[in-house]
């Protein structure tokens, strides 16, 4: 499920009087930065802030569907993050405030493991692009994407199996980090693979995604498995140390043009320079680089083994809940074909969930898959990156999930610009895993150069 979060170190609101002078505070497109600048001088407090996203839902939600759910102890969490806050200890530290959970962001149906369509879902509807509204908000973390644009929420967080952070933070004009598989906990996400899932954060800046996967990355004993794997790629002293405006001097970037394959005249040419302003800035830019494996070769085996996947991994979901109207993917068909009218099932169907269905576990053709999909990774992007000794390679938009995803890479995804009807697009810098803190560096470095993003429009 792609939760909807706010720091508690990001809260809002206005108004402070010291000697006479009225102190106000800019809530949207408020940084985290600014809000925790906010709460040391005290002019910001959680409840305000609560209640600034409470009301932007409340105006807003009816028209873009982001969220499903709105957390009704929110309020209460923010008074008492004010209240820790103000308590002191003898040595005069202040106690570190909590996040307050505004709620559920809304996810494409079943993260488009149901049937593909992006960023609907039975019980939201369908979650519109903020900054064109006809246009795709992709997915099949909508919600999320959506409600960090339209300033719904200080920031959010996606879950991605294969481009479901990527690509909506490249449609809805935010900052998305796919992370290294692992390196965040993925306990009691709705998972599809556990090769490839990951959770990871959806904000308006690089700054304030970092500052959320320093929150968020680190061992867990309930995901315990994976997330002990990854701790040894967690740097000392945290991922903010990597937000250097000169991120992309020295770094050696590899461009597989047949990525950059298909797209508009505008969107073209402004991909060609942001490769030029990556050039200026100090990074070696190589271009003309062939992965040597296309997305096709991928998509027929990892489709094969997420199959079988899913219905093991939800099975295992759904038997760990303390309270489920259903208790296995079968149930779920069965109550979808029980609620024709509100699933839409005859607009929609349910396809993906009954071929999941009619899977019988990890065999050996599955097995088999599952080797060559670790091969591909090995023999494409893996040997790509070390044979030119690469820091990242830059891919438009999510075009490189299917690379990242099957190795369990890392991406971050930046605006990167508007094409001809307003619609946002992303550049995104991938590497292999561990690699967050040289991809930070040059997505910080980018965003500083370029400062792309601007606030949505909301245009029909």
């Amino acid at each position: 499920m792609a939760w909807l979060r706010l720091q508690a170190v990001a809260a809002v609101l206005a108004v402070l009087a010291a000697a006479g002078v009225a102190h106000s505070f800019e809530y949207h497109e408020a940084t985290l930065d600014a809000i925790q600048l906010g709460f040391r001088n005290g002019s910001l407090s959680s409840a305000a802030l609560v209640r600034f996203y409470l009301d932007q839902i409340d105006r807003l939600n009816p028209l873009l569907h982001a969220v499903i759910e709105v957390n009704p102890d929110a309020l209460r969490q923010a008074n008492r993050a004010d209240a820790e806050r103000r308590r002191r200890t003898a040595t005069g530290t202040l106690r570190r405030a909590g996040a307050v959970v505004l709620g559920k962001a809304s996810l494409s149906e079943w993260a488009n493991f149901r049937i593909v369509k992006d960023g609907w879902s039975a019980r939201g509807g369908q979650a519109r692009n903020p900054y064109v509204l006809s246009a795709s908000p992709c997915g099949s973390s909508a919600g999320s994407g959506v409600a960090a644009a339209a300033n719904l929420a200080a920031v959010t967080l996606g879950t991605e199996t294969d481009g479901s952070i990527l690509c909506p933070s490249s449609f809805n004009s935010v900052v998305g980090i796919k992370p290294t598989l692992g390196l965040t906990s993925r306990a009691g996400v709705v998972p599809i693979s556990p090769r490839q899932d990951t959770v990871g954060p959806m904000c308006r800046t690089v700054s304030d995604a970092v500052h959320v996967l320093d929150a968020i990355v680190g061992y867990d004993k309930l995901d315990a498995a994976a997330t002990r794997a990854a701790s040894k790629f967690i740097p000392r002293g945290g991922y903010l140390q990597f937000l250097k405006k000169d991120g992309l001097r020295g770094k050696r970037i590899g461009v597989p043009n047949e990525l950059f394959q298909g797209f508009g005249e505008k969107q073209t040419s402004v991909y060609k320079q942001h490769l030029a302003t990556m050039r200026k800035h100090g990074a070696v830019v190589i271009e003309n680089l062939d992965i040597g494996i296309g997305s096709e070769d991928i998509v027929t085996d990892e489709w094969t083994a997420m199959l079988t996947e899913f219905k093991l991994s939800i099975n295992e979901y759904l038997a760990d809940l303390s309270y489920s109207p259903v208790h296995s993917l079968a149930d779920i068909i069965a109550f979808n074909k029980a609620h024709p009218i509100e699933e839409r099932l005859k607009d929609f169907g349910q396809t993906i969930l009954i071929l999941a269905q009619d899977t019988n576990g990890i065999g050996r053709v599955e097995r088999a898959r599952i080797r060559w999909l670790k091969e591909l990774s090995a023999k494409g992007l893996e040997k790509l990156m070390k044979e030119y000794q690469l820091d990242a390679i830059v891919a438009p938009e999510h075009y490189a999930s299917h690379h990242l995803a099957i190795g369990g890479h890392p991406g971050i995804v930046v605006p990167a610009g508007y094409n001809e009807k307003g619609v946002p697009f992303g550049i995104c810098f991938g590497g292999l895993q561990g690699y967050e803190p040289r991809l930070i560096e040059m997505a910080y470095a980018f965003e500083q150069a370029t400062k792309v993003r601007g606030p949505p429009m909301f245009k029909p």
